[in-house]
This record gives C-alpha cells, sequence and structure tokens, in this order.
C-alpha cells in the first residue's frame, strides 16, 4: 500500500534553502573579514604615517630654530657691519678735516690716527708758521699737545706733534 502520490527522494544533508542560507552566511562574513582586515591595514597605515609627519615636524623645528639662529647672527654681523661703516665715515671724514687743517706751508709725512691720540709728522718752514697755522687749531681740538722740532739741512724743521684726548672728552664725544 502507498500513501505518498510521489515518489520518494533521497534526503540529503544540506537543503537547498540551507546551502543558499550558507553561502550568503558565508559571503558575509567574507565581507565583515575583509573590511576588519582593510580598516586594520589603514589604521596601521595611518600611524606610520603620523609618526612620519611628527619626525619631519620635528625636524622642521629644529631647522627654524637653527634660521632664527643664523637670522640672529646676521641681525648681529649687520650691526656691526653698520657700526663700521660709520665708522669708517667719521674716520674718513676726520682725515678729511685733519688734512683740510693742514696749511700749504706745511708738508706732513706721517699721520697716526687713534681713538684718543693723533701724531703728526711732518716738516715746516719754521716754528712760527707752525704754532700758529697748524698748533693752535690741534690745541681747540685736543687736550693735550707735544711738539718736538728738529732742524735739517735747509733751514725747515721736521717735526713730531703728539696730541691727546682724555678720557672724559672721548667719553662726552661718544
Amino acid at each position: 500500500m502507498k500513501y505518498s502520490f510521489i515518489a520518494p527522494r533521497k534526503k540529503r544533508l544540506i537543503s537547498g534553502e540551507l546551502r543558499l542560507v550558507l553561502f550568503f552566511f558565508t559571503v558575509t562574513i567574507a565581507m565583515l573579514v575583509g573590511t576588519y582586515m582593510f580598516l586594520e591595514y589603514k589604521t596601521y597605515d595611518f600611524v606610520n604615517e603620523r609618526k612620519n609627519v611628527a619626525l619631519k615636524e620635528k625636524s622642521i623645528k629644529r631647522s627654524v630654530e637653527a634660521m632664527q639662529e643664523q637670522i640672529k647672527t646676521i641681525e648681529k654681523e649687520a650691526k656691526i657691519v653698520e657700526q663700521v661703516t660709520t665708522s669708517n665715515a667719521v674716520m674718513k671724514e676726520s682725515i678729511r678735516n685733519l688734512f683740510d687743517l693742514v696749511p700749504e706751508d706745511i708738508t706732513l709725512s706721517r699721520a697716526e690716527l687713534e681713538e684718543k691720540s693723533l701724531i703728526l709728522y711732518g716738516t715746516t718752514p719754521n716754528k712760527d708758521t707752525y704754532e700758529y697755522m697748524l698748533h693752535a687749531p690741534l690745541r681747540s681740538i685736543f687736550n693735550r699737545s707735544y711738539t718736538s722740532f728738529y732742524p735739517i739741512e735747509n733751514g725747515w724743521y721736521r717735526f713730531v706733534s703728539s696730541n691727546y684726548l682724555d678720557d672724559e672728552t672721548v667719553e662726552e664725544i661718544k
């Protein structure tokens, strides 16, 4: 006796519906694992990139500090150059004024100009010419002035004139 209208089929362990469900679960789990792996890689990459950026930032800060030190050094050197230039201009003007001060009758052979002193070597036709034409203006500029005369064969005189400023006068000028 037959109780069924269809022929019996073999029962499978995994049915078609269960296979479909397992396939979708497998694909979903694979997608989740793939997403997780991708995010882990990106996190690792981000951490490494952040470390590199931090190292670059430190090196840039060091180079900026070094540049700032160089800028300070250059500014100091520029101030020194400016002072030297100013000092040279003042010295040049002083020398020009000194030579303007020397009359035509007196010939200078050497002049030593320092911060607090001026020593002149030269020849003059006579002592009076020196005294009135050169020594008087030098006395008005310097605190102490000493002159030595040496006669030469042609009747003229060689002279050495040492002129000094005192320390208080130098500080007033500065």
